[in-house]
């Protein structure tokens, strides 16, 4: 299979998987290997993809960032309290991210990891789903400071592939009776810090890699999963956010539970 033909899968499977409680990274993981390629090789593309993905709440929220920035100019409590709240979530991954690196990469090229992740993660989802009560709709600016930070540290928790950041940071809030709607915003917008955050460390490290061009994947692949992961996850964000308000994320959690029993499968008789 051609570098590009992969680019656009891996592009797709990054669009669809980014904000649903699946995990996007453990299933780029899965497909790169079924592809039948190395992890090692793809490490960088499949976190940098993930950013253009991350743009896409930019653009389909941009009328809530542009009246936080306003209200902060203005000095506005509940616009300043949003800002706070994204900072205080982002703290603890960024300070973890730094200190534990080097076992993250490790676990990035072990799909088992991913495949027992995938199928605790749903059965943890399903439990908390039974569990958790459902609070009033609330703004981000309006949640507790105490809460945003509490989300922000089981975001830490997607740092084992196959997790999920969305499904860490979504299924935390729901369990301290945050609104389905409000924890899947929460996690929208907590994800660009974030994964600003990880694209600019990946490229950093791998800078004289990719500006050699000495790598098996370029930026000409970069380019292409970025834009295909981008259009994919504009159409995805939204279906998603009206899915769950209706549904809830029980489907999302047996469907983890069967991708991660099938792959478990699938790697044994390989």
């Amino acid at each position: 299979m051609s570098l590009t033909l992969t680019a656009i899968i891996l592009g797709i499977v990054e669009g669809l998987t980014e904000f649903i409680p699946v995990s996007s990274t453990g299933h780029l993981i899965l497909a790169t290997r079924f592809l039948g390629y190395e992890e090692k090789p793809w490490e960088v593309f499949n976190i940098v993809i993930q950013l253009p993905a991350i743009m896409a709440v930019v653009v389909l929220y941009w009328r809530t960032f542009l009246d936080v920035m306003l209200g902060v100019l203005r000095r506005e409590a509940e616009a300043t309290r949003f800002v706070v709240n994204l900072v205080v979530a982002f703290i603890p991954a960024a300070i973890l991210g730094v200190l534990l690196k080097k076992h993250i990469d490790a676990l990035m090229e072990t799909p088992i990891v991913v495949a027992w992740a995938l199928v605790i993660g749903g059965v943890a989802i399903l439990v908390i789903e039974k569990l958790s009560s459902q609070g009033e709709y609330q703004p981000i600016g309006k949640l507790p400071l105490s809460k945003a930070l509490a989300i922000g540290f089981m975001q830490c928790i997607s740092m084992i592939p196959g997790v999920s950041r969305s499904g860490a940071t979504i299924m935390g809030a729901l369990a301290m009776g945050v609104n389905r709607r409000t924890a899947a915003e929460f996690s929208f917008f907590l994800a660009v810090p974030t994964m600003f955050g990880a694209t600019a460390k990946q490229l950093w490290d791998h800078k004289e890699e990719l500006a050699a061009g000495t790598g098996p994947v370029g930026w000409n692949e970069i380019a292409i999963g970025s834009a295909v992961s981008f259009v994919v996850a504009l159409i995805v964000i939204k279906a998603f956010v009206a899915f769950v308000s209706r549904s809830g994320f029980g489907p999302f959690a047996w469907y983890r539970i069967v991708a991660g029993l099938a792959a478990l499968a699938l790697m044994a008789t390989h």
